[in-house]
């Protein structure tokens, strides 16, 4: 097999790990379908003595055909007495083979409700694999990344326990608390700022606050930046606009304040890795930068050496690419209802598609509930962007608004703010019933980015923007930028937006 060649700082031979890692990529790509089918023969037979597969009569048969003749495609409700079983102490075999070694939550957005998905301890060693191939496609298009650190805000979150005894938590959480993340050998691709305590502190506040000051005090060393969602690098940048004084304060000591950061763990973390010391001229310099009436281009003027940006874009958080523009000054960001059945090699690009997956720990023909985009494909593989998340959608009565049509709207009307020197930092919404007929309501934060002082036009209250700055309110109507039956539906029974 022909091995692309990469650039790693020095020359563009790649790494042997590299090596490795493309021509997995590039294997198992240009067999989408062998491999597919060959997983699902690997599943079905290691969990033929399940209840659930005898139950519907599969009588160890592992050929994709009997599959899908055999077993429906479900939802959580269909799957949920059985995971209540596990979750409340039932060891037997019921979903797969192997003992559930967690339960992993999902975010709720769906039904309001976080869903336990069952998982098995060989399933972070498959996770740690995929996580593992950005580093080496990155490497192909940006020079040396093994010269410097990559600053990344991670967080966990809090877990539970089930009566059976299972820890239940999220993906990311179980990922980061793992052997896999916290002994991960020594990577010059892989290098990251922040101290593993401040990673692994359940207290958000603590975290940020170590892992903003790690990444300053070694602000020359930053090739990249990233979150795992575009929300979390903004959520740090605010942070930093709200906290830049204690910040510089510490950094000009060299010490890590005990009244922003309490936790010993984290506290001896960040001196183990001797990164703190006394520097007034680099306090002096993000003081002077933050103290600027505009933040435009603060990620690299903080961060010079940066070269791109690590999060995810797509979705509902594609809301957040004008922002992060403004913020990074224009860096690069990676790229990232078929009622019908498809095999994955037979999606087409420009369609959109329901995930449906049948995975080692058990769960088989499930619908995810993710929406997926076909951009393109890769040898036989199909690339997707995630669209949405299904059955997120604000309703009243017949009316039905999702995620999508949503964002298009809001978009739509943030173009009113563009004169008035405004930007739209966040928003959230609900469908308020109290009033008949019923309307949604949409909740703005908005941050000025210039000294104006007009009122916003809109079709309802204006306010005048503050000469200090800061946050205020603004009406605007967004119902015309959504489609056809929500105009047709508002314009006949008075529903409408607020904001």
């Amino acid at each position: 097999m022909m091995t692309e060649r990469v650039v790693n700082g020095n020359n563009d031979i790649p790494s042997e790990n590299d090596r490795k890692a493309l021509e997995f990529i590039e294997d198992v790509t240009i067999r989408a379908d062998q491999v597919q089918s060959q997983v699902l023969s690997e599943v079905l037979t290691r969990n033929a003595h399940t209840e659930y597969l005898n139950r519907f009569g599969l009588d160890s048969r592992s050929d994709r055909q009997t599959f899908k003749k055999l077993l429906p495609v479900i939802t959580y409700d269909d799957l949920q007495p059985d995971i209540l079983r596990i979750a409340n102490g039932d060891k037997s075999p019921i979903l797969s083979s192997h003992p559930v070694s967690e339960f992993l939550t999902s975010s709720g957005t769906s039904a309001g409700e976080r869903k336990l998905m069952p998982t098995i301890e060989e399933e972070l060693d498959r996770r740690t694999l995929l996580y593992s191939l950005l580093m080496p496609v990155m490497n192909k298009y940006m020079k040396g990344l093994d010269k410097g650190k990559g600053m990344y805000f991670l967080f966990v979150k809090s877990e539970t326990v089930t009566p059976g005894g299972l820890v239940a938590r999220p993906v990311l959480t179980s990922y980061y608390n793992s052997r896999h993340f916290r002994e991960k050998p020594y990577d010059p691709y892989n290098v990251i700022t922040s101290p593993m305590e401040a990673i692994l502190c359940v207290d958000s506040y603590q975290s940020m606050y170590a892992q903003l000051l790690c990444g300053l005090a070694q602000n020359n060393e930053v090739l990249r930046v990233g979150a795992v969602f575009a929300s979390g690098l903004l959520r740090a940048i605010h942070f930093l606009e709200q906290h830049w004084k204690s910040l510089c304060r510490d950094i000009r000591t060299g010490t890590l304040g005990e009244q922003e950061v309490s936790d010993i763990s984290i506290r001896e973390g960040a001196k183990k890795m001797n990164i703190l010391h006394p520097n007034p001229q680099l306090a002096d310099f993000i003081e002077e930068e933050c103290s600027r009436e505009s933040w435009q281009g603060i990620i690299t003027r903080l961060w010079p050496n940066t070269k791109y940006m690590e999060v995810i874009v797509t979705g509902a958080m594609a809301q957040y690419i004008p922002t992060l523009d403004f913020y990074s000054g224009g860096l690069p960001q990676p790229p990232n209802e078929h009622p019908e059945l498809v095999e994955l090699v037979d999606v087409k690009i420009g369609e959109e598609y329901e995930l449906v997956v049948t995975t080692y720990a058990g769960l088989y023909r499930y619908r995810v509930g993710d929406v997926l985009r076909v951009s393109g494909f890769h040898n036989s593989a199909p690339q997707f962007h995630f669209v949405c998340r299904k059955n997120v959608m604000l309703s009243i009565d017949s009316d039905k608004t999702d995620e999508v049509e949503l964002q298009n709207a809001v978009k739509k009307a943030t173009e009113h703010l563009e004169p008035y020197g405004a930007k739209l930092i966040e928003y959230t919404s609900y469908a308020d019933v109290s009033t008949i007929p019923g309307h949604y309501v949409l909740f703005w934060e908005l941050q000025r980015a210039k000294d104006v002082e007009e009122e916003l036009p809109g079709w309802g209250v204006g306010r005048v923007l503050p000469r200090n700055g800061g946050e205020f309110e603004f009406c605007v109507q967004t119902r015309q930028s959504c489609r056809q039956i929500h105009r047709a539906s508002g314009d006949k029974i008075g529903r409408k937006w607020d904001i």
